[in-house]
């Protein structure tokens, strides 16, 4: 007898011990949930941020006593013409007392007016670094608010770094409020259509719902490892509900077709045993693909990637787990509620059905004409293989053509909605003072004798920078300060332009390539970096850029060989390979089409950078190539199980692609209602990310499985599973099974093979379909 698989193992106890598989799981629940709250989360510092140049900077400015620290500004005006000086003036001055008597303040700058004078601007430098500002700038906003209230006849409000910050957090968590309450409706009403129950639609949502739980205790135990970014969270959630409700839904699948091919002749314990043998193993494998797709983010060495690394492996991992443990134990208890259910019928003399029965009654106009849709949507590639395949990867390629434009943004402050009230008052900031729209911020350290050759070097290099028109023209000393040792001195330069633009990056070209070399740079013995928002960004592309050719390196090398394991075919992962770089280039061409331009703004409710954002392309290559990757498994699972079965490659590809396609379009549009939901959010980096995955969900469900996939598989025929030769071995089997010498006495097959009780007339049939397809493979 062959040996079980663990995963049928597994699905067989928590079937026949379905009360001890769900406390279990609850348990783990849990567990991971209440040990993660224990443990809290360990957020990511500056230091963990620090890339290239820019983070040398902060790393030398930091440890000469000079740390970057958040600036808010606290701006004092009219709602028209310029505020009474004496009231603007006693308006700062209690802007400076309270600000001042703050622990969380570290220095208040003079106050200062705008040049048309309708503005002034009191400076506040906070405590701690950039990830403190969530809990540092409430106190201060809090102080703003009590100045504006006993100063009524101006108005008086508060921006800047950690305004703007706290601001983006409150947003992000009302968008993923909103996005749920979309999601979640849809994602009800897809599952309800599939299934027609309101019971089973339950089941996927359940353990979606859990696995999310268990996952965010674990990523807050996973943190003290690798720090968490913030993000970690909205990764397990995004993906969480996709996968979740996927992988439970062929699992579900996969059993209501066991129950209705077994008519009430199998327990649910046997039923669930067998849709684990294909369903849950396909599963598993899906699974693996993901998470180790995943891992080509830890390549990346950013800690953004690896917290979004972290969230997806362990929400995909946790979801395996669910659906290989608990979803049996349920489908068990699902099942045996059904027929008690019969038997208190047939007790009471009332007739009762079948579940085969009851499916193949309740089929009706609506599935008959599913099975039409997908029967005309599979025709193209049944009947004209080449041409569909030829067309499909031309559309495609075309698709993918704005790609080969794309210009890479790291989206900063100027990018972020207008909703929020700081950034109301920013533009206001910037209005009245536009020279600081961007700051380079020039770290030199040296040894302390050195100090006033460095501070000579680089005043001259602000005198410099002062004739450059892509630099602001501020008069006054130069913003220089240095560490109580001497041994450090920075220096402030301001430009006027967004940080997003060409100008802001051709400013630091020139003070990196030109300026500095040419003052600070001459000096021996001295070590030079410049930072601040613009050269982060920059540095951040460049970084981005010179890691992408290792991690789609990896992430081809390792679909190659996941498929290769799943399948044993060399050609299948080659294929597999082609498909997703297919898939991802098409849409990271619909992406640069739709967000690089500005055509679709008002449409979509983006400002548009110019450029994709920097994090966008890297994330979609890792997790579409694991996402591709749960559709290639489950269809090819089914194509290859009716191959092995001896029936004929052609027809299995059609009948595989055929019996999958209704499960796999539902789940296609479970994922896109969740990744669409993020292009309503006002985060342009979620907007864009949550449009180039729901665009290529839909182009690898309905253009790459049911066009190319198909067609490509035709022609291939049976190389298609070179070199395996498990195929060609099914083939034979069955061959020999019915072609038996026709000198044969009648009962060579034995005389019970002929006198088995309840042998049906379909059972008949359905050896005379073996042997026709046996005779005409």
């Amino acid at each position: 007898m062959r040996k079980r698989s663990v995963t049928v193992r597994v699905a067989r106890w928590s079937a026949l011990h379905p009360g001890r598989a769900i406390t279990g799981w609850l348990l783990f629940v849990a567990l991971c949930l209440g040990g993660g709250i224990a443990a809290g989360m360990n957020s990511a510092t500056s230091q963990d941020f620090r890339v290239g140049e820019a983070g040398r900077a902060e790393a030398l400015a930091t440890e000469g006593g000079l740390p970057l620290r958040s600036t808010e500004h606290v701006l004092i005006r009219t709602r028209s013409g310029p505020p009474d000086k004496a009231a603007a003036a006693a308006a700062a001055k209690d802007v400076t007392a309270r600000m001042k008597a703050l622990p969380e303040v570290a220095s208040v700058a003079p106050p200062v007016r705008s040049a048309d004078g309708r503005v002034l601007r009191v400076q506040v430098e906070l405590h701690g670094s950039e990830q403190d500002d969530q809990k540092n700038v409430p106190p201060l906003q809090a102080e703003t608010e009590k100045v504006a209230k006993a100063h009524p006849d101006l108005v008086v409000e508060e921006t800047g770094d950690a305004s703007v910050s706290k601001g983006v957090d409150d947003q992000r968590g009302k968008d993923l409020q909103f996005s749920e309450a979309i999601t979640l409706p849809i994602t009800l009403i897809t599952l309800a259509v599939v299934f027609g129950s309101v019971l089973m639609v339950g089941v996927p949502v359940l353990l979606a719902v859990t696995s999310i739980m268990a996952t965010m205790g674990l990523a807050m135990l996973a943190s003290h490892l690798l720090p968490d970014t913030g993000v970690g969270m909205s990764m397990i959630l995004l993906i969480g509900m996709a996968v979740g409700v996927d992988y439970t839904l062929f699992y579900l699948k996969r059993e209501r077709e066991e129950r209705a091919r077994a008519g009430g002749r199998l327990t649910s314990e046997a039923l669930v045993e067998a849709a684990a043998a294909t369903a849950g193993r396909a599963i598993v494998v899906s699974g693996l693909a993901v998470i180790v797709s995943t891992t080509a983010l830890y390549l990346a060495r950013d800690v953004i990637f690896d917290s979004l690394a972290t969230g997806t492996i362990l929400v995909v991992a946790v979801a395996v787990v669910s659906s290989v443990t608990v979803l049996p134990a349920l489908l068990v208890k699902l099942g045996r509620r059904t027929e008690r259910r019969a038997a208190r019928r047939l007790s009471k003399g009332k007739p009762t059905r079948t579940y085969g029965e009851r499916a193949h009654a309740g089929k009706g106009a609506g599935e008959k004409e599913s099975g039409r849709v997908w029967h005309a949507l599979l025709a193209p590639a049944r009947k004209r293989p080449a041409l569909t395949l030829c067309l499909s990867v031309l559309v495609l390629l075309g698709l993918a053509l704005p790609a080969l434009n794309m210009h890479l943004k790291n989206p900063a402050r100027d990018s972020f909605s207008r909703d929020i009230p700081a950034m109301k008052g920013y533009d206001r900031l910037l209005d009245a003072f536009p020279e600081l729209r961007v700051r380079h911020l020039v770290v030199v350290r040296a040894e302390a004798s050195r100090a006033g050759d460095v501070r000579e070097a680089l005043t001259e290099l602000d005198r410099t920078v002062r004739h450059d028109p892509l630099f602001a023209h501020a008069s006054g000393t130069p913003l220089l300060r240095s560490s109580e040792d001497r041994t450090t001195t920075t220096l402030e330069l301001n430009s006027v332009h967004p940080t997003y633009s060409k100008d802001a990056e051709v400013s630091l070209e020139h003070l990196r390539d030109d300026y500095l070399p040419k003052t600070v740079g001459k000096l021996p013995g001295v070590e030079t970096a410049v930072t601040g928002e613009v050269p982060r960004g920059v540095d951040y592309v460049a970084h981005q850029n010179q890691k992408l050719p290792l991690v789609l390196g990896f992430l081809l090398l390792m679909t190659f060989a996941m498929t290769v394991f799943a399948f044993r075919s060399v050609v299948l992962g080659l294929l597999g390979a082609l498909l997703n770089l297919l898939s991802v280039g098409s849409a990271l061409g619909l992406l640069v089409l739709v967000f690089q331009g500005d055509w679709a703004q008002g449409l979509l409710s983006f400002d548009s950078l110019g450029g994709i954002s920097s994090r966008v392309p890297l994330f979609l290559f890792v997790i579409l190539f694991g996402l591709s990757m749960d559709y290639q498994v489950f269809v090819v699972s089914r194509i290859r199980e009716a191959a092995l079965n001896g029936v004929p490659t052609r027809q299995a590809v059609l009948d595989g692609i055929a019996s999958s396609a209704k499960v796999v379009t539902s789940a296609a549009i479970v994922m896109v209602t969740v990744f669409a939901s993020f292009v309503m959010l006002h985060i342009l980096e979620m907007k864009q990310m949550g449009f180039v995955l729901a665009a290529a969900v839909l182009l690898d469900a309905f253009v790459i499985r049911i066009m190319i996939l198909p067609a490509a598989l035709l022609l291939l025929g049976r190389a298609t599973w070179w070199p395996s030769g498990a195929i060609r071995r099914a083939e034979a089997r069955l061959a020999q099974r019915y072609e038996a010498p026709a000198h044969a006495p009648a009962h060579a097959s034995g005389p019970a093979s002929a006198h088995v009780p309840g042998r049906s007339a379909e059972h008949s049939a359905r050896q005379e379909e073996e042997r026709r397809i046996a005779q005409g493979r």
